[in-house]
């Protein structure tokens, strides 16, 4: 395979960068092909070609501002899921982000192009709990049973239900008991050598 050429990669992340101030000074209404472009400078031809539809740029837009707000995990289990959580938080407080995924999540239930947004975003935020979780099941750190699917639901469910559905702020504190309580329930102990007390 042919390496991406650079020039496109630059274009991309001109663009995207543009579209994410767009997002977070307007939402999802002011990312438009036409604004980003005139931010940008990149033209209406370029942006259309890598993203011809405007579910297309926004699903683009949303999946970098995650990237962008994701670190790597250090091997930490505590410290990395707070780390992610807390930048889960922080998006479900920043009012276009907000904005942007009640947006589509209402859309998606009638327009299956937004769906494809939605399920496509879900596997993006939650990328970086699921490596986590996986790295820390390999350590043994976490049940080798762990069903991680129940688990990411476990630790971004609270935060979603209670900004999202029940419309209510919350702070650092509520990432930390979400996350000590998951770990209260699945961390595995340490094994003790034989022959100590």
């Amino acid at each position: 395979m042919r390496p991406p050429d650079p020039r496109t990669v630059r274009s991309r992340a001109a663009a995207l960068t543009s579209a994410r101030e767009l997002l977070v000074e307007q939402g999802l209404a002011g990312l438009t092909h036409g604004a980003v472009a005139a931010r940008s400078g990149i033209s209406r031809a370029t942006l259309y070609r890598l993203w011809p539809e405007p579910p297309d740029l926004i699903q683009a837009t949303l999946t970098w501002h995650i990237v962008l707000a994701q670190a790597p995990p250090s091997g930490d289990l505590r410290a990395d899921l707070i780390t992610a959580l807390s930048a889960t938080r922080a998006m479900l407080h920043e009012p276009a982000a907000e904005q942007g995924m009640r947006v589509i999540i209402e859309r998606a239930g009638v327009d299956p192009r937004f769906a494809e947004v939605k399920e496509s975003l879900h596997h993006s935020g939650t990328r970086a709990v699921r490596e986590i979780l996986t790295g820390a099941v390999a350590r043994a750190e976490l049940p080798a049973e762990l069903d991680i699917d129940l688990a990411l639901d476990q630790l971004h469910g609270p935060l979603f239900f209670r900004r999202l559905v029940a419309h209510r702020s919350f702070d650092l504190d509520y990432v930390h008991d979400v996350v000590e309580d998951f770990l209260h329930r699945h961390r595995t102990e340490p094994t003790r050598p034989q022959g100590s007390t």
